[in-house]
């Protein structure tokens, strides 16, 4: 690694080259979701633009039909938020990430819960969700029979901190609406070593530091698994980690305008965001960071340059810098393939809002 700008640029092009965001690739929804550790989707249907971003011939039906199914789905896993995940990673992630979810749910209801046994919540949660989908408060109410006095509410999250709950369609299905109801998910866990996960994310997210896999992971102490895999990875200037053979494309491979969505992995999967934000002071543009609500962001030259926003045909795309002409035409031949996804039947329209 070099250091300064170069190096930043380094960082970014190897980063967008493993998100499958500097060309789109002919693969397959389980695939990709594999190779970019997941997309976050604790919003219904949001995420499906990170889809469309990053896959050639995308089809949000046929991604649909893969969720309903059971193929993919949306649980909540890394820094206990919602992911959706090819169904067979869920299978190991889940119970790597248990201790972030449980030390979540611990934090907000801990007093709630105080007392309340983890087996026989669980199996009685189990035996409920048997039944039907359920909501947190649906469950919750349920599960008060039994601790009488409880908050619902902290009794149906405890549910999802001790049991893999998933969210059910139709919630998340493409074109359709649904309650946030929740299953058990139905495939058996695997136990899988900490080092699958670290080795996980430097695939996605490389080259990283122990604190990037921990920002994205939500978990701690990671330093000592790093230490473990050093002899298998390759150690770079600055903390860096990365895998052997991993892509790192030259610092200028061009990078083409991309349309990212809400909640992006790509923005919340670093403890230094400047390798795609670069010099943006993400907090006065909106993100609160974390889980918090983001705006949609816009990558040009591979780091975030503008927001926007779409609505019923209507791209609006607010720059944080001076955009070049070349710069425009790009955002706006890509935005009206966006707006040919996201609002096929209505008239469309392109607005740059420079204040």
């Amino acid at each position: 690694m070099t250091t300064g700008l170069r190096a930043l640029r380094a960082l970014n092009r190897a980063t967008l080259a493993r998100q499958l965001l500097l060309r789109r690739a002919d693969i397959s929804v389980p695939e990709a979701l594999s190779r970019v550790g997941g997309l976050q989707a604790q919003t219904a249907q949001t995420w499906y633009v990170g889809l469309w971003t990053r896959l050639a011939g995308y089809s949000p039906a046929a991604t649909s039909d893969l969720l309903a199914d059971g193929l993919l789905v949306r649980m909540a896993l890394m820094r206990g938020t919602i992911h959706l995940v090819a169904a067979d990673d869920a299978r190991w992630l889940r119970p790597l990430v248990d201790p972030v979810i449980h030390r979540g749910t611990m934090g907000a209801f801990g007093r709630d819960l105080r007392d309340v046994d983890r087996d026989e919540l669980a199996a009685l949660a189990r035996k409920a969700l048997a039944e039907r989908p359920m909501t947190f408060t649906e469950l919750g109410r349920e599960l008060a029979v039994r601790w009488p006095g409880r908050d619902p509410l902290a009794l149906g999250n405890a549910a999802r901190a001790w049991l893999p709950l998933a969210q059910s369609p139709p919630r998340g299905l493409w074109g359709r609406r649904g309650k946030a109801a929740h299953h058990v998910f139905p495939a058996p866990l695997i136990d899988a070593p900490v080092d699958r996960l670290v080795l996980s994310y430097l695939s996605a997210f490389g080259p990283a530091t122990v604190l990037d896999c921990q920002q994205w992971s939500g978990l701690t102490r990671l330093a000592e698994v790093f230490e473990r895999l050093r002899p298998s990875l390759v150690a770079l200037p600055g903390g860096y980690f990365d895998l052997p053979d991993a892509p790192r494309p030259d610092p200028e491979t061009p990078a083409p305008v991309r349309f990212l969505y809400d909640f992006d992995n790509l923005l919340l999967s670093h403890d230094d965001r400047r390798r795609v934000l670069g010099d943006v002071d993400y907090t006065s543009q909106g993100w609160g960071g974390g889980n918090m609500e983001m705006p949609r962001s816009l990558l040009v030259d591979g780091f975030v340059a503008a927001t926007w926003k779409e609505t019923k045909g209507r791209l609006t795309v607010r720059p944080f810098r001076r955009l070049t002409a070349r710069e425009r035409a790009e955002i706006s031949a890509e935005g009206a393939q966006l707006l040919a996804f996201l609002a096929p039947d209505a008239p469309h329209e392109i607005a740059f809002r420079d204040d």
